[in-house]
């Protein structure tokens, strides 16, 4: 195999590759054992048609396709891999020559990782983060368990409040029409979560028991189904059941029911000294993404389209498996919160910018300083996931070589170790 390339755009290089006439010739081979199995031809059974026979009838031709799909896989890596080439897309293939007797040549033209020029990335300044736990946040975690162990009660009287569970019908139309998805009986609706169109929970808040009210909102411009979006809705709502959060009483029996300690003064103690350990924990964070942001501002890099498309794709995966934790889809986070994947989607850009972004900045600076994720580093990392899960550290590792993780579990070790590096070679203000 002959490979040759040249850069014809800024992330955009151009292959082309020779393949002797020998192997087109095993290529051909390995087609005709592939299609003569599928093949009918009178008087003999299927498999057993001799080549021949079988190119005569049909032509040498109809076994290119499958020639050629068996070879280029293998010839376009072995290219990409003796040139050191680093795609980040689909090459787009342009096969210039193919036949019997003949070398195989093909064009390719693919998007490679972009080339990063560094800027300055040591003795960078950071803001140092204070990492004192005040009375207001012991207070505000204390509320917040005092909600989780909440009991609900239910209210007799009185009008519907923020907080409350609601337990309402509702009828929607758009210009006098019932429309699809807009009707329900006895739906539990949490007021003030959010959960609703925008402006739809507000106006049943005031609502009494056994209240029908017309509550007026506007579907959002991006609202997932079209014909809505932007849309002035009228939804015919009655009120059936009101339960109420009653909070538990924060003394010294709240402190027995949620915590090993006898006293609430012992409960607090322990939460000021985990939430002095969560803040200096969060304090490191931000002076790692302090640091991380500095360095790659200070850095030159032209990213392609492709690799943001590819980062935002993996952000729509990991935020639709943590719906699914919480017992939900993305159709219905859809249509609840009225957007559409092409609006989750835009949200999600920028942040799939700067993770491409530091990501790369942070492999040049591993290569500069010549870092490497060494066996030893594996073990390591492989040691402490054993002792997370209580798995076997080859059980473990097995799974990893399965799948084709251990390089990702590398590149972990490595940004590890070049954030490591910028911090210990920052400056805190």
């Amino acid at each position: 195999m002959k490979a040759t390339w040249e850069k014809i755009d800024k992330n955009v290089v151009s292959i082309d590759v020779e393949v002797s006439a020998e192997k087109v010739a095993v290529a051909l081979d390995q087609a005709f054992k592939k299609v003569v199995a599928k093949a009918n031809v009178p008087g003999f059974r299927k498999g057993k048609v001799p080549r021949g026979i079988f190119e005569s009838r049909f032509g040498v031709e109809s076994l290119y396709q499958d020639a050629i799909d068996i070879l280029l896989p293998e010839v376009y890596t072995a290219a990409i891999k003796e040139h050191g080439l680093e795609p980040v897309d689909r090459p787009e293939i342009d096969v210039t020559q193919f036949a019997k007797g003949q070398e195989f040549k093909f064009n390719a033209k693919v998007i490679v990782k972009p080339e990063v020029t560094l800027g300055e990335y040591k003795g960078l300044e950071v803001e140092a983060v204070k990492a004192e736990v005040t009375e207001e946040e012991i207070s505000a975690e204390l509320e917040r368990l005092q909600g989780r162990h909440a009991e609900l009660s239910v209210v007799e009287d009185g009008a519907a409040q923020n907080g409350d569970i609601s337990v309402i019908d509702f009828d929607g139309y758009v210009d006098g029409v019932q429309f699809d998805g807009g009707f329900s009986e006895r739906y539990s609706l949490e007021l003030g979560s959010g959960s609703f169109i925008p402006g739809f929970e507000e106006q049943v808040v005031g609502m009494e028991l056994g209240d029908f009210k017309d509550v007026e909102v506007t579907f959002p411009e991006t609202y997932h189904a079209e014909h809505l979006a932007g849309k002035p809705v009228v939804f015919k709502v009655k009120l059936h059941e009101l339960k109420r959060k009653v909070l538990p009483t924060l003394d010294d029996e709240f402190a027995k029911d949620v915590s090993e300690f006898d006293t609430l003064e012992e409960y607090k103690q322990d939460l000021t000294s985990k939430l002095q350990e969560r803040k200096e924990k969060e304090a490191e964070q931000a002076l790692e993404v302090a640091v991380v942001d500095k360095a790659t501002a200070a850095a030159e890099v032209e990213i392609p389209d492709s690799m943001i498309e590819t980062e935002t794709d993996y952000m729509v995966k990991d935020f639709e498996s943590r719906l699914k934790m919480q017992g939900m889809n993305l159709d219905l986070y859809f249509q609840f919160s009225g957007q559409d994947e092409a609006a989750l989607r835009g949200q999600m850009r920028a942040d799939a910018v700067k993770r491409v972004n530091n990501n790369l900045v942070l492999e040049a600076i591993a290569k500069a300083e010549g870092f490497e994720a060494t066996e030893e580093d594996l073990a390591a990392e492989l040691e402490t996931l054993s002792k997370s899960y209580n798995r076997p550290v080859e059980e473990l590792r097995d799974i990893f070589e399965k799948n084709g993780n251990i390089s990702n579990l590398q590149e972990d070790i490595l940004v590890r170790k070049t954030v490591k590096f910028l911090l210990e070679n920052s400056k805190t203000v």
